[in-house]
């Protein structure tokens, strides 16, 4: 209905502000967040004014929506995670459709799809979907929730433009389930996670992009150097801006090429075994796909009451 409609605009128009926020700070290539980053932020008294903004700006397109249905309405519906997520993540033709979607709604905005990363999870399913949408849809994907080998061999076999692997999240699996409470950082399970993928990818020639994602410190950063891309949190970059240590690169496609990697081919089924074999990896799968569609419900239902508020003068 129409007031769900309008939760999901203040949504988007809370997700532009903050990101905007920290590209005019940072300046960085590109910006990708998700559900858990943003009612992080959400949550800062420093951001309260932009919520305000954002309903201000929202309230007169709410008469205009009573009174017919309003193209940013129909933008803002999309161009947002969504319901049903968890789900979201296990069908392959919903997230296709979704993707093209989402892709059409921008283009009706002006971007163009070649500015556009659709985000997938590293499901199966996920991962076919991007297959999908890159090989008959030129669009742009980047897999995202990725923990194992198998995964990552996966995604580079269906050709997608990126991958993000995540760093800190595997480190905290290590930490909450072994002996083990700290580690340098070239011994860092994520880092030495990342290293491998970038390894295969460089010697055997694939063209996906590697994302390390998700740290937890600066250490993993510096010891992850050479990467293709890493994706920060502003708080990381603030303090990368005030070390003034040497940053020597660390992977190189040059040393790749001296792995001991061997090339491997998966099919579905050896998809789902060798994942399966990983307890890390199917554990933090799961618990990222159950905890980005709990954070999307909490970010809209603060976001609705503060609306709500907002509304009644309160």
């Amino acid at each position: 209905g129409g007031s769900s409609l309008w939760r999901q605009a203040l949504h988007l128009l809370w997700l532009l502000k903050t990101i905007s926020l920290a590209i005019d700070e940072y300046k960085p290539q590109d910006a990708t967040t998700n559900p858990s980053l943003i009612l992080a932020a959400a949550q800062m008294p420093a951001y309260q004014e932009l919520v305000e903004e954002a309903i201000t700006y929202v309230k007169p397109c709410l008469e205009k929506k009573k009174k017919k249905k309003d193209k940013m309405g129909n933008f803002t519906l999309y161009v947002l995670f969504g319901y049903n997520k968890k789900m979201l993540s296990f069908d392959k033709d919903a997230m296709v459709a979704r993707a093209r979607r989402l892709i059409e709604l921008y283009k009706e905005a002006g971007i163009s799809k070649d500015r556009i990363l659709i985000k997938l999870s590293s499901t199966w399913e996920g991962i076919q979907a991007g297959k999908e949408l890159e090989e008959q849809h030129g669009i742009h994907c980047n897999m995202t929730l990725l923990f194992s080998f198998a995964q990552a061999v996966a995604c580079a076999e269906a050709g997608v433009t990126l991958i993000s692997p995540f760093v800190g999240r595997i480190l905290d699996w290590h930490v909450a389930n072994t002996d083990k409470k700290s580690y340098e950082p070239l011994e860092d399970p994520g880092v030495k996670s990342v290293t491998k993928i970038y390894n295969y990818y460089k010697k055997f020639g694939y063209k996906t992009i590697v994302m390390g994602a998700s740290f937890r410190n600066m250490g993993e950063i510096k010891a992850l150097a050479g990467c293709d891309f890493l994706t920060i949190s502003p708080k990381l970059l603030g303090e990368l801006l005030q070390d003034n240590a040497k940053l020597v690169p660390v992977l190189s496609a040059k040393a790749a090429q001296a792995s001991d990697l061997e090339k491997i081919h998966l099919d579905e089924k050896s998809f789902r075994w060798l994942h399966n074999e990983d307890q890390m990896a199917v554990e933090k799968l799961s618990d990222g796909i159950r905890k980005f569609a709990a954070d999307a419900v909490k970010l809209e239902r603060m976001l609705t009451e503060q609306m709500f508020n907002a509304e009644n003068g309160k």
